[in-house]
């Protein structure tokens, strides 16, 4: 079992830069594949970034791609988010989630096949 907590949510203005944090407790922090989320009020919670166990294969909504990068150490239990030229629509709560996997280069971008989440960290990007 595997216990998330985000940081690095806050309040920006478009075109600004924000790191998400997200530590996850235990020992066997390389055996899960690692998501980031968002959701914002009234509608379902929707992919942004997925990283394998190794770190050596990524994928992006293509709402986000080019602009953040999803990126993780294992030696410090921590997946990170950094987003880059932040836009109004990117406003919402971002989740990180975590799924053990046998396979090191697997990644799902489905949030069904997570099973560990963690309270969500609000980002906010005015105009």
């Amino acid at each position: 079992q595997v216990h998330l907590v985000e940081s690095g949510g806050g309040l920006v203005q478009a075109g600004d830069s924000l790191r998400l944090s997200c530590v996850a407790s235990g020992r066997t922090f390389s055996a899960y594949r690692m998501g980031w989320f968002r959701q914002t009020p009234g509608k379902e919670r929707e992919f942004v970034a997925a990283i394998s166990r190794s770190g050596g294969t990524t994928s992006y909504a293509d709402s986000v791609k080019g602009r953040f990068t999803i990126s993780r150490d294992n030696s410090e239990n921590t997946v990170y988010l950094q987003m880059n030229s932040l836009k109004p629509e990117d406003t919402a709560v971002y989740y990180c989630a975590a799924d053990r996997t046998s396979f090191a280069s697997y990644i799902s971008e489905n949030l069904r096949n997570y099973d560990y989440w963690g309270q969500g960290t609000q980002v906010t990007v005015s105009s």
